[in-house]
């Protein structure tokens, strides 16, 4: 697979132009050319199909497309940084969601927005719709209904789910972060790491690298450092508070980095500079908010060993795409009932083997386009599926 790397400028222009009448369409299998042909596609012929699922449904599996079917769901509350902005402005970027699932890891997928937001809602309709798909991934929801919703939509259906801005974002932060730690000969066990923003990415982002054995964690959101002490707290950040934060710190960004050997940014906060130096001699530093780093990388660069962003157009780019191709198409080549821990922490193992040969501070990661990455993420994926007892077919 060839893939035009370049950072070519784009225009308005370029841009609707690419979006009109939508990034999908719905290509044959079978090409229908003559009277038999349509025999056999449809009518007498698909009869017999029907009716052999009828007796027996697990052959559904075998002659519909259903389960190997991504339905990417999203009720738009949280869309890039765009916010709620509703389901029908949601769908051009899942239609795009849809576009990489195809084009990494050639999977059919179909986009589904929602207008509800109420959870139990969205829950009930997905049930509704089981049948005809294999894997949801939930896309663009807010927190903390995220939680919610995604937790119960595990319990409710029997196939993979997973939420991307968590666990993709969590997933391809922790590839880099073993990465950053190769290169620099380091090892996660000796690390405090700064997360800011505990939305959806920074609580599954710290409870992914807690799971890897990173030292310590410690997480802020917009009121500071979330500790147990703190009031107010919801169930999600409650949770996180007895679990990270070791040291018991209190206060804002200036109290947590001092001394941390890792900040990972994800919401739209800024760092000064002069906080920077409070840091770890050398740090790791991913400014990931987009389109404007938490810190612009040329200025992390004074201080810190590694820097990363989340934009293409600066290098060590943390890009969902190197996780979610590669997560579904192991979970659905093993036949998954689940998503697990142990899934997410073998694809963050894989996307950094895929960098192991060419690992250098620019370079922790490998290329969003590179083309190893999701066959080697669901082959690993498969694998822990498998280990895991989730599986319902051999991985290869």
């Amino acid at each position: 697979m060839e893939i035009d790397v370049s950072q070519a400028q784009v225009s308005d222009e370029d841009i609707f132009t690419g979006h009109e009448g939508g990034k999908l369409s719905v290509t044959a299998t079978y090409p229908i050319k003559q009277a038999r042909d349509l025999s056999i596609a449809y009518t007498p012929g698909v009869a017999q199909v029907s009716r052999a699922i009828a007796d027996d449904t697990t052959l559904a599996a075998r002659y519909t497309w259903a389960n190997r079917l991504v339905a990417v769901v999203s009720d738009g509350t949280a869309v890039l940084g765009l916010g709620d902005i509703g389901a029908k402005a949601s769908l051009p970027v899942m239609e795009g969601k849809s576009v990489l699932f195809k084009t990494f890891a050639n999977l059919d997928s179909i986009p589904l927005v929602l207008d509800t937001t109420d959870v139990d809602e969205i829950v009930e309709t997905l049930v509704r719709l089981r049948p005809s798909f294999g894997a949801v991934n939930l896309e663009d929801i807010s927190a903390p209904r995220c939680f919610e919703l995604e937790a119960k939509l595990i319990e409710a259906l029997d196939c993979p789910v997973m939420h991307d801005d968590q666990h993709g974002t969590a997933i391809v932060v922790l590839a880099a972060l073993r990465g950053a730690n190769m290169v620099l000969d380091r090892a996660l066990h000796d690390q405090r790491v700064v997360i800011s923003g505990a939305g959806a990415a920074g609580i599954a982002c710290a409870k992914i690298l807690r799971a890897a054995g990173v030292g310590d964690v410690t997480v802020l959101d917009s009121k500071g450092i979330i500790h147990s002490g703190r009031d107010n707290l919801n169930a999600v950040k409650a949770e996180l508070a007895e679990n990270t934060n070791s040291q018991g710190l209190r206060g804002g960004l200036a109290e947590a980095l001092k001394g941390a050997d890792v900040f990972i940014g994800l919401s739209s906060s800024t760092v000064e500079e002069s906080l920077l130096a409070t840091m770890a001699p050398k740090p790791i530093v991913f400014a990931l908010s987009n389109p404007d780093p938490e810190v612009h990388p040329e200025v992390a660069a004074k201080y810190a060993a590694v820097v990363a962003t989340g934009r293409s157009d600066f290098p060590n780019q943390i890009n969902n795409v190197l996780a979610f191709p590669g997560v579904f198409k192991g979970a659905l080549d093993a036949g998954a009932s689940a998503i697990t821990e142990n899934m997410k922490l073998a694809a963050a193992e894989a996307i950094a083997s895929v960098a192991a040969d060419s690992l250098a501070v620019d370079h922790i990661v490998p290329s969003p386009l590179d083309p190893r990455v999701a066959p080697e993420v669901a082959k690993l994926v498969a694998k822990a599926a498998e280990s895991d007892g989730v599986a319902t077919t051999v991985a290869r």
